[in-house]
């Protein structure tokens, strides 16, 4: 039985926790809102940060001296894609850190357990099938969820076999699923036309200059229900990660969490992948960075991986479309420039 004192210890360690994520996130959104306003004027065509700075606060209502095409391309053109590229490495680093506390295994992480692959297939299966029309626009989403959901699935029935789910297991059957879409992704493709094939390899890379309003608006709306979902769930993944047995006796629903985890995993990486690609190594580096500085405590780590995700990707981004401006170079390859010696080193590490 819990004493009055324990209690009061239990509560004010909660609160502690809560100061603490609360200051971290502030920090973080601070950081966010600044690295938006600097992307936002970064770029090809350098735009004035004051002027800038006054239309964005302003909507556009007035022009705050920006010619129409700085505008343009200020509203139009790179607020849009910022906020996308937000949305989308806030979907990843929070499945990663969900994957991650889940799975008990540092190295789960969407690109790498073919989750993102599965995704990516359904995305594909729904554009050859409906195209650029507005089906297409609700049916890559939708699609690109049974893709990661099926694949989620596949590679956790894979590894967990009669011993359980090793590290080296899962990622063996991450390894063996992704090889096996990829193979898959090659044969959708070789069924497209040849004017379609480069735009389909350079959005597979990670492309973040396409997404319509619609795939914007679901991006952020799924980041957002994600990101909600696996939070309220952080102090069962912190039991969970003690291990099944564990947490069950201490009053942890194991199959409902997974189930609850699983999904709202699948559907952050389906949101992320039908408006972008596949951005890898995302939920693998933010994650770990995340625990590094601030703890291993999920309720800590689940939020501020969301906002740190989003920085990074925005970082990202601006770095591919101004590296060698006026082309660019697609997301996904600054991502695993970081990301791939990380691995390296994590598997060192063992």
């Amino acid at each position: 039985m819990i004493t009055i004192a324990a209690q009061q210890n239990i509560i004010r360690g909660a609160r502690s926790t809560f100061r603490r994520t609360l200051l971290i996130c502030m920090a973080l959104l601070i950081a966010l809102l600044i690295i938006i306003v600097l992307a936002s004027v970064i770029g090809a065509e350098r735009l004035p940060l004051g002027s800038s700075l006054c239309a964005l606060f302003t909507g556009g209502s007035s022009s705050c001296g920006l010619t129409p095409e700085q505008n343009a391309i200020l509203l139009s053109i790179r607020l849009p894609r910022i906020l996308l590229a937000a949305s989308v490495g806030a979907s990843l680093a929070t499945a990663g850190a969900g994957y991650q506390a889940l799975l008990r295994n540092p190295l789960a992480e969407p690109y790498l357990l073919g989750i993102s692959n599965g995704a990516a297939v359904g995305t594909m299966i729904a554009l050859v099938f409906f195209g650029t029309s507005d089906a297409s626009e609700w049916s890559r989403p939708i699609m690109a969820f049974a893709g990661a959901l099926a694949s989620t699935f596949v590679v956790y029935r894979l590894a967990r076999g009669r011993t359980g789910a090793s590290p080296e297991k899962l990622i063996l059957a991450g390894v063996i699923v992704t090889t096996f879409l990829s193979s898959v992704i090659v044969f959708i493709t070789t069924m497209m036309d040849a004017t379609r094939i480069r735009s389909f390899t350079f959005w597979l890379l990670g492309d973040l200059s396409g997404a319509s309003s619609k795939l914007l608006t679901i991006g952020i709306v799924a980041a957002i229900i994600g990101a909600v979902v696996l939070a309220l769930h952080a102090r069962s993944l912190n039991l969970l990660m003690l291990g099944e047995r564990d947490a069950f006796d201490l009053g942890v629903e194991v199959e409902r969490v997974r189930l609850i985890v699983f999904v709202a995993a699948s559907l952050l990486v389906a949101a992320s992948v039908a408006s972008s690609g596949s951005v890898g190594y995302v939920g693998l580096v933010i994650p770990h960075l995340v625990r590094l500085s601030t703890g291993s405590d999920n309720r800590t780590v689940i939020p501020a991986a969301t906002l740190a995700g989003a920085i990074f990707v925005i970082v990202a981004d601006t770095t591919a479309r101004t590296v060698i401006a006026p082309r660019e170079l697609p997301v996904g390859a600054i991502t695993a420039l970081i990301g791939a010696p990380l691995f390296i080193y994590l598997l060192r590490r063992g």
